[in-house]
């Protein structure tokens, strides 16, 4: 069978074209990706960036809202409009949703740091068969991934600062075994 014409051609390079452009011109049309989700219920596609952003109460860019002063600035020099607001300053149309967005920022923060379960186990076993001997556990047939006992002992210190109560309960729990081994 005969190949195909155009795939053996070698593919020439144009140099005039500015793909750069292109490519800006590109993102430029498409619609902005909006994160958080108040934003994005209130926001209305047949107006601009700006215009959105400015009836939300938000600013468009962070640096021209709160400008950092070179120097003091005196109120008598300061021009007001005359419904008595400053010349850019808007009407803010849409105050719910900066209202929603500070009332998540005050909630606190879940604490989602944990360890997964095979590494809880295998501290558990480490110290319950070697105590605070880690040239022991380093030996151990279970050390599968063949850690050192720095690293062994850096393990068991991040489960004890992860897990301090239950850490406490289960070296409680192995004290009464000790004695009735000896």
């Amino acid at each position: 069978m005969p190949k195909a014409k155009g795939k053996s051609r070698r593919h020439k390079y144009t140099y005039n074209l500015n793909r750069k452009r292109l490519y800006r011109s590109a993102r430029r049309r498409a619609a902005p990706r909006i994160a958080c989700s108040h934003i994005r219920h209130a926001w209305d596609p047949h107006k601009s960036v700006a215009q959105n952003l400015a009836e939300m109460g938000l600013a468009e860019d962070p640096n021209k809202a709160v400008p950092i002063p070179k120097k003091l600035l005196v109120s008598a020099g300061m021009e007001v409009g005359s419904d008595g607001q400053q010349p850019g300053k808007t009407i803010v149309r849409k105050p719910y949703v900066v209202n929603e967005m500070e009332l998540e920022a005050s909630l606190p923060e879940k604490k989602s740091n944990t360890l997964s379960r095979d590494l809880i186990d295998y501290v558990r076993y480490m110290i319950q068969n070697h105590g605070e001997n880690y040239k022991e556990m380093a030996r151990d047939e279970k050390n599968y991934y063949q850690d050192t006992p720095k690293q062994i002992k850096r393990k068991i210190n991040v489960y004890k600062n992860f897990y301090p109560e239950e850490y406490k309960n289960f070296i409680a729990s192995l004290k009464p075994e000790k004695m009735e081994v000896q």
